[in-house]
């Protein structure tokens, strides 16, 4: 495998990896609905400022989340959306379902899924 291939697949595990958390998924999907404070998502995921606090550093450092000042208050927004796709085949994943590949050539896929 080509370095940069391994390098791909090192930042892909990184950002699945900053999702990999119930509080942050909660955080996630709230953002997407409008820009919180801290405070406000502490409320939401019933956990303490400072573990809210590293929960939002960690989805910042993946590129997921992003903040803004607003005079005093720090308000964070949903930065990549597209995440949520990624819940719904997660949820896909959850229900059983299953959707072949429109590629998919071979008579057992089905079978693999």
């Amino acid at each position: 495998m080509p370095a940069g291939n391994k390098d791909l697949f090192e930042k892909r595990a990184e950002i699945i990896k900053a999702m990999a958390n119930a509080a942050r998924l909660m955080i996630v999907e709230e953002l997407s609905r409008n820009e919180k404070t801290v405070g406000a998502l502490t409320e939401l995921v019933d956990l303490d400022i400072s573990t809210v606090s590293r929960h939002l550093l960690i989805l910042r450092h993946a590129g997921i989340v992003s903040c803004r000042k607003n005079g005093n208050k720090v308000l964070y927004r949903l930065r990549t959306p597209c995440v949520l796709k990624f819940f719904d085949c997660v949820e896909k994943v959850m229900n059983g379902d299953e959707e072949l590949s429109d590629t998919c050539s071979s008579d057992s896929c089905g079978d693999c899924i």
